[in-house]
């Protein structure tokens, strides 16, 4: 596996990113460093070996030292992930989940409210 294969690797994983997870950033390197909180644990500790194996790529005395193996694992693992996010559920999700906050908000507000009302006599 060569420098320009890794290379290629994270930038196919960065793409998926900013596909899948609306991520920007100015290198894919910086991409994978801003996505990660929106992946698991396991997916985001792949991401990150991914990104350093990139960064070390860069380097031929440092590309020695790059584990070929886990990178592909990595790679393989992230992409597998990535291919399942769906945006558009992801986005129904987070409308769904403000929905609920903002129902209880006004559920409460409502109680309080009435409990005031209550309180003064004027009910």
């Amino acid at each position: 596996m060569s420098a320009v294969a890794i290379r290629q690797m994270v930038d196919r994983v960065a793409a998926l990113m900013e596909e899948r997870l609306h991520v920007r950033g100015k290198d894919s390197v910086a991409k994978l460093r801003r996505g990660a909180g929106r992946l698991p644990r396991r997916i985001r500790a792949a991401a990150r070996d991914l990104a350093q194996a990139g960064e070390m790529a860069q380097n031929p005395r440092l590309l020695i030292q790059v584990d070929f193996g886990k990178v592909s694992e990595d790679y393989d693992l992230c992409v597998r992930h990535l291919g399942t996010v769906d945006a558009k559920a992801r986005i129904a999700g987070k409308l769904l989940a403000f929905l609920r906050v903002a129902l209880v908000l006004a559920l409460v507000a409502g109680a309080a409210g009435l409990a005031i009302a209550r309180w003064r006599g004027l009910i």
